[in-house]
């Protein structure tokens, strides 16, 4: 029984995949600011280029 359960490997599929899961929404959030200061800067600032272009 012992044995049959360390050879037993299908809960670790979903937990790689849940690994997975984890990254990726942390790579999203962390783009999320970045996109959002680049959107600011591209819409506040006035030396931007479009709002040079805009103007």
């Amino acid at each position: 029984m012992l044995i049959k359960f360390w050879i037993n490997e299908s809960g670790a599929t979903a937990i790689e995949y849940g690994l997975i899961a984890a990254v990726l929404s942390l790579a999203i959030i962390g783009g999320i600011g970045n996109v959002y200061d680049a959107i600011e800067y591209l819409f506040g600032e006035p030396t931007s280029a479009l709002s040079t272009t805009l103007n």
